[in-house]
């Protein structure tokens, strides 16, 4: 799925679930995925992957099919490039709580 990120510009406005947008929480926006999907999202160029809820409706760009949060991207190592494509797996609903995301460790920080 071609990715893009949410500027931090719009933490604290509100989502079409209702909740408020975080830049730090790990969640992201589709189209038409049911709220609270869990998402498991890596970057092929990296291999960095992250699991996200959907809050949100969106991009509303053509070509674009994710937004994610900026938590995320940075997470993903796409800051830089703003647009990429990834591999996005639907995971069970049980993998997250209501309370936390789970964020798997990129190569770089597992080295640390």
């Amino acid at each position: 799925m071609v990715t893009t990120y949410y500027s931090r510009r719009f933490h604290g406005r509100k989502t079409a679930s209702g909740e408020r947008y975080s830049s730090d929480a790990l969640t992201c926006a589709h189209r038409s995925l049911p709220f609270n999907t869990v998402l498991k999202i890596t970057n092929p160029k990296n291999g960095n992957s992250v699991i996200v809820k959907v809050n949100d409706r969106g991009p509303f760009s053509k070509g674009r099919q994710l937004d994610v949060s900026y938590a995320a991207a940075k997470e993903l190592g796409m800051l830089r490039a703003g647009v990429l494509p990834m591999e996005v797996q639907i995971l069970p609903p049980d993998t997250v709580d209501s309370q936390k995301v789970t964020v798997e460790p990129s190569d770089r920080l597992a080295q640390r």
